[in-house]
């Protein structure tokens, strides 16, 4: 399916802002469902004079009057005028008798949607971007509870401030959806000073959890969460405008364990706060799986500069080791065993610094390069590295082993490609969905044809490329001069987002 942008351009009459305006407008469109008890469907005007939809919100609190989704069909001709006269005239339209859709009785309220244009200022745009139509299934009709009655004059309300471009607010900030408050989770409605004026069961429910033993009805709001926190250290700056309704923000509240996530709606008419709509939910156990990940993560960082730490020890070792040692062979070993844990390292060190188990190995494979100026000087060589491409982000699965198999290849081409010489050492890296691809070249003597070193370098390469990774390895020589190693490696292990 098209995406809401694609969409939009798709009927070249829309500008970016008005498709900005519209995703917000989208976001909420779940909450406006619940509180209609209605479908909601957005339509975006079209070149031919029509209309197309671009998004459609079932309602979690009523049956759904369509079954299919509208998103990328044109308005049907039965609402094709009222769409269009909401559209042309920027005021609300509704049916003034029963539709009827597939046998069953609806009544569509068509919402112009205007865009204000700046946050602090009350101008809107010319034209509406979008119309809104609300389709109420008029089958189950009822006497409505009170709570129903009050979620309708909500959505009315909202209704109303999206055709005065007072919704949605352009000064609400942008933050995580997970546990964001839903209509049927709680729902308080405050007068213009704060009072409660309403509170749903639920609402009632997750505030008596924390503490609270009266009824929220006639109550402030602010006052009522301000005894609940008495004695806090640490209070929410927002808090105050959440519960007063005067902004359009969310924030948690906290007492006897519970925790509590409140947004705040404030309800304008032109222009002008009348009250406010509060949506509250019971994130206790949400927020108390956060912290837990949140300690996991901090733990497994730590773990990772531990043994970073511990093989930064382990290399020293081995490089003090190295130096007192009186045999050319066991010096050469040992420096060769400092280098491998030091690559290692490099790869637990990049861990330990990220929120994930993932690194990014070009950052890895820069650092491991540095070990070619080391090796270079050993045995007396002039080396120019280079690079290319991008071996972009791997799992740790993928990290360590790669880089170790890397740090072999370069150490290989330094001492025996290009000792006592002058020359080049590339790596290339080029990566595909399926595929990561490295080539180590080098500009010295070269490989005999078909001869490939049996040494425990090469050993190791074998062992990590073709084992632990299920790559292919290949060794040949350059035309010329210079010897190339080509590393294949699948990605089908790596879990696709």
């Amino acid at each position: 399916m098209s995406t809401l942008s694609d969409l939009v351009f798709a009927q070249g009459r829309s500008s970016q802002a008005d498709v900005d305006w519209l995703h917000m407008l989208i976001a909420d469109c779940q909450l406006i469902a619940d509180l209609a008890f209605a479908d909601i469907v957005i339509w975006v005007p079209a070149a031919d004079d029509s209309f197309v939809a671009v998004s459609h919100a079932r309602p979690s609190s009523a049956a759904t009057l369509f079954y299919r989704d509208f998103v990328g069909q044109e308005v049907k001709g039965e609402w094709r005028k009222q769409v269009t006269e909401a559209f042309e005239t920027a005021h609300i339209v509704d049916s003034s008798a029963p539709d009827w859709y597939e046998e069953t009785p609806t009544r569509v309220r068509a919402v112009p949607v205007m865009r204000r244009l700046s946050s602090g200022g009350s101008a809107i745009a010319d034209a509406p971007v979008a119309v809104l139509t609300r389709h109420t299934n008029l089958s189950e009709a009822r006497t409505p509870s009170r709570q129903e009655l009050t979620f309708n004059d909500c959505a009315s309300e909202l209704f109303s401030m999206i055709a005065s471009g007072d919704f949605p607010d352009l000064g609400a900030p942008t933050g995580p959806r997970r546990g964001a408050p839903r209509a049927s989770d709680g729902l308080i409605r405050l007068d213009v000073d704060g009072v409660t004026t309403f509170a749903s069961p639920n609402a009632l429910s997750a505030f008596n959890r924390m503490g609270f033993v009266d009824e929220l009805e006639g109550e402030s709001l602010a006052e009522v969460t301000t005894r609940l926190l008495t004695g806090k250290l640490v209070v929410d700056e927002s808090l105050p405008l959440v519960v007063t309704g005067r902004a359009p923000w969310r924030t948690d509240i906290e007492a006897r364990g519970v925790t509590v996530s409140l947004r705040a709606i404030p309800v304008r008419n032109r222009g002008e706060r009348t009250g406010a709509i509060v949506l509250c939910r019971d994130v206790t156990e949400l927020r108390h799986q956060e912290r837990e990940l949140i300690t996991k993560d901090a733990t497994i960082r730590e773990i990772h500069h531990r043994v970073k730490n511990n093989l930064q020890t382990v290399a020293s070792l081995l490089r003090i080791q190295a130096r007192r040692t009186h045999s050319d062979e066991a010096r050469e070993a040992l420096t060769q065993a400092m280098r491998r844990v030091a690559a290692i390292a490099v790869v637990h060190d990049t861990l330990s610094e990220g929120l994930s188990q993932n690194a990014d190995f070009d950052a890895v494979f820069d650092r491991v390069l540095l070990l070619i100026a080391e090796v270079a000087s050993v045995h007396n060589t002039t080396v120019h590295p280079k690079s290319s491409g991008s071996f972009g982000v791997l799992p740790s699965e993928y990290a360590t082993p790669l880089a170790l198999a890397l740090t072999e290849l370069v150490t290989n081409a330094v001492e025996h490609g290009l000792a006592g010489l002058e020359g080049d050492v590339e790596i290339v890296a080029s990566r595909s969905d399926e595929t990561l691809a490295v080539k180590v070249r080098d500009t010295g003597a070269g490989l005999p044809e078909g001869k490939v070193g049996s040494g425990l370098g090469t050993q190791i390469v074998r062992t990590l490329i073709q084992g632990e990774l299920g790559g292919t390895i290949d060794w040949h020589t350059i035309l010329g001069s210079g010897t190339e190693v080509t590393i294949e490696i699948p990605l089908r292990w790596i879990q696709k987002d």
